[in-house]
């Protein structure tokens, strides 16, 4: 039997002869852009979860589940090659993540109350010293402080 050298050739062999595909299926997440945590209601404007570890491909939907919300990816907080995203306001946005490493994000009307989080794809070495260095405003300096000690448990 000759071994085709197409792809898409290859996986079809692959199926027909009861081989599982040669690669992973990229999944997706979801992120909530909440005023609220469900269980915390004195942690406002917040997005659950806040600290998503995802393969290489994987996409992310951010989900506004109350009104006044968006996502934005924070510059510096994102490797390198990585295409930056900033989402329209209180609208289901996806992103496919390519680039392995640490992704900052944030709610621009409330990034200084502390409306942040991390996406981690694959092991997230690539820039994460760089993302910590990262320096920001108001609330947001504690929140991201606290996912990144987070992050450093779970290592």
């Amino acid at each position: 039997m000759r071994i085709p050298t197409n792809p898409l050739r290859l996986l079809s062999v692959s199926l027909s002869l009861g081989f599982a595909p040669m690669f992973a299926q990229a999944e997706e997440h979801r992120i909530l852009m909440l005023n609220a945590a469900a269980d915390d209601a004195q942690h406002t404007n917040v997005f659950a979860p806040d600290i998503l570890h995802i393969a290489l491909g994987d996409t992310v939907t951010f989900i506004p589940r109350d009104e006044g919300h968006n996502t934005a990816s924070k510059r510096g907080m994102i490797p390198e090659g990585a295409e930056p995203w900033n989402s329209p306001m209180d609208e289901e946005f996806s992103v496919t993540l390519t680039v392995p490493g640490i992704y900052g994000y944030l709610c621009l009307p409330h990034y200084e109350m502390g409306m942040v989080g991390l996406i981690i794809v694959g092991d997230g070495d690539a820039n994460v010293q760089a993302a910590r260095k990262v320096r920001h405003p108001g609330a947001a300096r504690s929140a991201f402080r606290a996912l990144f000690k987070e992050v450093d448990t779970l290592r």
